[in-house]
This record gives structure tokens, C-alpha cells and sequence, in this order.
């Protein structure tokens, strides 16, 4: 019972007035439904009462910005999903059908969070460091090749293989550099994802 009251003190309520005016009672503000859509983006629990009655309007208000949404921006809801969607009202199933799209999304959610989860462990593993101190090894055993001696003056060994070129720039500034690189474009993916 305290969870379900810990959870109704994080709901904001919206209140419709007649004119179609939207207020957020917690920021004391009108709102559009433009509003309504970034607060359900972000994970903002909200409930919609119509101001006069008291009654809970939250569905027809989502239902409302999915309309927006889909005449404003690039159309996500396919024509046969939602003819097949029309035509579920009525039929002795549609009670099923709230729970099994519930289901559905939930499962697209966990997998949309797994393969981001997989994304980031692949760029945690680091892929292109490895490529890029592979390509510093052997542009360091070019170089030897070309440049005899060259190699004396880093470390003094004779000459440098693929093997061992890598643990040398390990410690060194070059990769240091790619590392922060590889940060800061893992930032930007990540900002671009959500």
C-alpha cells in the first residue's frame, strides 16, 4: 500500500479545462499536448483529469498525442496494423489485445536495452583501439624498415614486431589520445540515442 502511494506522489496531474487548456498542477503552468509528449519521452508519470468532472481523460489524451505525432512527423503505426487494430473493437478478443501489445512492447523495450547493453560492451571491449594499435605496430615496423635505427633511440631494442609494439604504445600518449577519442564519440552515440 505505501508503494502505491510512493508512486501516486511522482504522478504530476494535468488538468483539461473546457477550452482545451492543459495545466501542470505541479509547475503551476499551461501546456501543450507538445508538453505532454516530452514528459512521457523522459519517463514522467502524469495523470490527466478533466478539470469539471474529475474524471481520468489520461487515455484519451495519449491517444490524442499519438494523433499529433503521426500527422506531424514521419508515420510509425503501419496502414494494415491499425486497420487490423480497428477491427479488433468489438470482437470478442479485444480484452486480449491491451495486454498483448503491453507484452509485446515490454519485450521490444528489454531488447532494444539488450542490444544497446551489447553495443556498449562491444565498444568497451574496445575494438578499434585494438585495430588502431595494430595499425601503429606495423607502421612502426614500416618505419624500422625504412628508417634503420629509428627504433634504438625509443627503446633501444634492435628491431620491432607486430607482437611487441603494441605494449609499447600502450603506456604512450598516441593511444591515451585514441582512448579519449573513443570516449567522447561513445558520448555522442549515446546522446543520439535517446
Amino acid at each position: 500500500m505505501a508503494e502505491a502511494k510512493g508512486k501516486d506522489d511522482d504522478t504530476v496531474i494535468i488538468k483539461k479545462y473546457a477550452n482545451r487548456r492543459l495545466y501542470n498542477t505541479r509547475s503551476s503552468s499551461y501546456i501543450t499536448l507538445d508538453h505532454l509528449a516530452k514528459m512521457t519521452r523522459e519517463g514522467v508519470e502524469y495523470k490527466v483529469l478533466d478539470a469539471k468532472s474529475g474524471a481520468d481523460i489520461t487515455h484519451t489524451i495519449l491517444t490524442q498525442i499519438i494523433m499529433e505525432e503521426e500527422s506531424n512527423g514521419e508515420q510509425m503505426l503501419p496502414v494494415n496494423f491499425l486497420r487490423e487494430l480497428i477491427s479488433m473493437y468489438g470482437n470478442s478478443m479485444q480484452s486480449l489485445i491491451p495486454h498483448y501489445l503491453e507484452a509485446s512492447m515490454d519485450n521490444f523495450r528489454a531488447n532494444q536495452v539488450k542490444l544497446h547493453k551489447a553495443f556498449e560492451d562491444s565498444l568497451g571491449n574496445n575494438p578499434l583501439a585494438k585495430l588502431a594499435e595494430q595499425n601503429m605496430a606495423m607502421f612502426k615496423v614500416a618505419a624500422s624498415a625504412f628508417m634503420p635505427g629509428a627504433e634504438k633511440g625509443e627503446g633501444g631494442a634492435a628491431s620491432a614486431t607486430p607482437a611487441t609494439a603494441p605494449a609499447e604504445y600502450e603506456s604512450g600518449s598516441d593511444l591515451a589520445t585514441l582512448k579519449e577519442q573513443m570516449a567522447a564519440m561513445q558520448k555522442k552515440l549515446d546522446e543520439l540515442g535517446k
